[in-house]
This record gives C-alpha cells, sequence and structure tokens, in this order.
C-alpha cells in the first residue's frame, strides 16, 4: 500500500510540474515597429533595392536595344556577322542575370546589407526577450509572427510590451 502511495505521489508531483511549465508569446512585428533603428534600416534597404533594381532595369534595357538593333539589321548581316551580334546579346544577358543574382540573390549586396543592418536589432530584441523570461520565470516564449501556429493566446500572456519596455523604448509608442 505504501508503494502505491509513494508511486501515485511521485506520478502527481510529475504531473503537476509539467503542469506548471510556464508560457508567454510576443509579437516580433510589433517590438521591431517600436525601434527607431529598424524603420531607418527597412528605408535604407527599400532605397538600395530600388538602386539595384535600377541597375539591373538599365542592363536589360541595353539588352532589348541590342535585340531591337540585329533585329532590324538582320537581313543586312552575313552569317558571320550574325553569330557575333547575337553572342554578344546572349554575353550580355548572362552578365545582366549574373548582376541581378549578385544584387538580389540569397548571397547578394542586399542580401548582405540587410544582415549587417539588422542581425545587431535582432540580438537586441533576443537578449530582451531572453531577460523577460528570466525576469518572469518563463519556461516558453513564442514568436506570434513565426511558423509556429498559435490558435488562441491569452492576452496576459503576450509579453511583448515588456520587451519593448526592457529595450528602454515606451510600449504604445511606435517609431516614425
Amino acid at each position: 500500500m505504501k508503494k502505491i502511495l509513494i508511486t501515485l505521489s511521485l506520478t502527481l508531483i510529475t504531473v503537476a510540474s509539467a503542469w506548471a511549465q510556464r508560457f508567454a508569446y510576443v509579437d516580433s512585428d510589433y517590438i521591431l515597429k517600436h525601434i527607431p533603428e529598424y524603420a531607418s534600416s527597412q528605408k535604407q534597404l527599400g532605397a538600395l533595392s530600388t538602386q539595384f533594381q535600377k541597375e539591373v532595369d538599365g542592363r536589360f534595357q541595353e539588352i532589348d536595344r541590342l535585340y531591337k538593333a540585329y533585329q532590324a539589321d538582320q537581313v543586312l548581316m552575313t552569317g558571320d556577322m550574325k553569330k557575333r551580334r547575337e553572342a554578344e546579346i546572349v554575353g550580355k544577358e548572362k552578365d545582366a542575370k549574373d548582376f541581378q543574382r549578385s544584387k538580389f540573390g540569397p548571397d547578394g549586396d542586399l542580401a548582405r546589407r540587410s544582415n549587417e543592418l539588422m542581425k545587431p536589432i535582432q540580438d537586441r530584441v533576443a537578449k530582451a526577450v531572453q531577460a523577460v523570461a528570466e525576469d518572469e520565470n518563463l519556461d516558453m516564449v513564442f514568436d506570434k509572427n513565426s511558423e509556429v501556429m498559435m490558435l488562441y493566446a491569452n492576452p496576459r500572456y503576450n509579453k511583448s510590451d515588456a520587451v519593448v519596455t526592457r529595450l528602454g523604448l515606451k510600449p504604445g509608442v511606435l517609431a516614425k
């Protein structure tokens, strides 16, 4: 009988401790909107993206111009001339695609610049989330905007304002 009571007690303690886990969530979009550096970084990246896109568009417009000139002159060209012009157009098109990839690809200039600007902000937010979790003895903190599906979240577990405050910012006052 004592063994059963001890086993039952240990089982209840284990189950109770599993239920005692504390969860919370944050809204990373909300937090980032409070950080002035984030808005500034987004503007810089937007301007850089626009600049790169103009350069890429210029290259493809040049290729289009060369192709139209080739089509217009094609009847007057010898076979050798046609091959040279076609090779020139194909080469420029390859160069333009390579340039586009170097600017917009996963390892491109825009991605590198985005990482340079966003990494310090992300690190700062991660440290603030960790500090809030430790201060409030939380076991897990989810991001409402990540791939984790959250069908319901009680607002009392929303720790976004606590993270914004931990970052030294004022909750409810969005950066411009």
